[in-house]
């Protein structure tokens, strides 16, 4: 079994998006979805291994998922929140919804802005102009955002 999460896991961090079809996509899933189910379907007397096996049938259909744009973990996503999670850690968190609020804010602000190759000090200048002079067009982080009236 361990043999057939690696083979899919390769399988699928050496995909090069466009070289293959939608159906050439399906068959390896489906060829995946085969050989797993010849696995837990094959009768043990080992308790763990039912168990196993078990949850395995009951989620079935979510193991082999290729969708080329959607990443097979979750790592990047557990990083960005990194940051936060330590700082709430070390000075206990916000006493107060609106603090949390605020700072859950700032943070996707931060981040987008990180992620974008934008500075923080530049986004924040202008969107405290726009607050001062509501004729300003408001700056928007993500492309294709609407502006506020």
């Amino acid at each position: 079994m361990i043999a057939l999460f690696t083979e899919a896991g390769h399988w699928r961090n050496g995909y090069v998006p466009g070289t293959w079809t939608d159906n050439q996509l399906d068959a390896h899933r489906v060829s995946f979805d085969e050989r797993l189910l010849k696995l837990v379907r094959w009768p043990r007397s080992v308790p763990d291994y039912m168990s196993l096996a078990k949850h395995l049938r009951n989620h079935f259909k979510q193991w082999f998922v290729f969708a080329p744009r959607i990443g097979p973990t979750n790592r990047k996503a557990e990083q960005a929140i990194r940051p936060a999670v330590v700082n709430r850690k070390v000075w206990g968190g916000n006493q107060a919804d609106a603090g949390a609020k605020a700072q859950s804010i700032l943070m996707s602000v931060l981040e987008t802005c990180h992620r974008r190759a934008r500075s923080v000090v530049d986004h924040v200048s202008q969107t405290l102009r726009w607050f001062g002079n509501w004729l300003l067009p408001r700056p928007a982080l993500l492309p294709g955002a609407k502006q506020a009236p």
